[in-house]
């Protein structure tokens, strides 16, 4: 029993930077922008979160460092494709990298200097219940953040009309432009928001789950929040479901080298990786259930007629 709570808990924990990354481009992409840079922005804010920790800031100011860091290299992307009509592919792979460049070259002197991280909460009554309250009640504060993220998400989308316009752009912005939706203004801010929750996702594994800087932490988790979106068919609910899929893949690679599995280190550590794949595969062989949410202008650009 021990065992699997251990297993349960630190899936649970290694899913949040996803679930923040991949709410965020799940936003993005229902606005109609495809925005492959991800990983860069994960990196960017993991970098500025630890600089802030460093410079001294309380951790709340930090982690909002972190994901100011992130929208700002956001709207850096947001220039490019929206209103320089750039191609949104190599926008969000130049992104990438230049994330990748400007988050070693902010973190290089931190070394491997351990961060004081954010503990865990103890809510009294219910985390000193036994198993299940060692189960949903002793995690960090953002992991009930990821959660709540999740639910206004959701929300956003399905229950207020500013979601309702999101879906229509995404659907038809020449539609939505010709009804007065603002288009451009509004995937700034999808693109903006999208790039906020990575430097969020970031910042938790360089201020809680490591947590230390190390240059390319992420280790492709971008590059897996954005097929978490296609995994999800563009719906919150398998977000969820698809980062802890990734996140027990991930506990359980380590769980095997741990107790000395005879399989080579390198396909254990490749595990998740292979999984998310064959997951990928599997799904995309429903084509209906895959393009029932899908964002039919996805990656088009628009201009404005007039």
């Amino acid at each position: 029993m021990d065992l699997f709570i251990s297993i349960f808990v630190a899936t649970i924990i290694a899913a949040t930077p996803l679930i923040f990354a991949a709410l965020g481009e799940l936003i993005v992409e229902k606005s109609g922008v495809l925005n492959l840079g991800i990983e860069g922005m994960m990196l960017v804010g993991a970098a500025f979160g630890v600089w802030a920790h460093f410079a001294g800031l309380p951790m709340i100011l930090a982690l909002v460092v972190a994901v100011l860091a992130g929208a700002l290299v956001s709207l850096i992307f947001g220039v490019l494709v929206l209103t320089f009509m750039t191609n949104q592919y190599a926008a969000g792979l130049a992104l990438a990298i230049f994330g990748t460049g400007v988050s070693a070259f902010v973190g290089r002197g931190f070394g491997s200097t351990p961060v004081e991280a954010i503990k865990p909460i103890h809510i009294p009554g219910l985390s000193d219940i036994p198993v299940l309250g060692e189960m949903l009640f002793r995690f960090d504060p953002l992991v009930y953040f990821a959660f709540v993220m999740f639910a206004l998400v959701s929300w956003f989308l399905y229950k207020t009309k500013a979601g309702l316009a999101l879906r229509a752009i995404g659907e038809s912005p020449d539609s939505a432009h010709a009804i007065g939706f603002p288009v451009i203004r509004t995937r700034y801010l999808a693109v903006m928001f999208g790039g906020a929750m990575a430097g969020l996702g970031g910042a938790y594994l360089s201020l809680v789950y490591t947590p230390l800087w190390v240059e390319n932490m992420t280790a492709g988790r971008g590059w897996i929040a954005l097929a978490l979106v296609v995994f999800a068919a563009w719906r919150p609910k398998r977000v969820i479901l698809g980062a802890w899929l990734f996140g027990g893949m991930t506990i359980l690679q380590l769980q095997g080298q741990a107790i000395g599995l005879k399989i080579p280190t390198e396909f254990l550590s490749a595990l998740p990786y292979l999984a998310t794949i064959v997951v990928l595969v599997l799904i995309s062989r429903n084509r209906q259930a895959m393009t029932l949410d899908f964002p039919v202008s996805l990656a088009k650009p628009f201009r404005p007629a007039g």
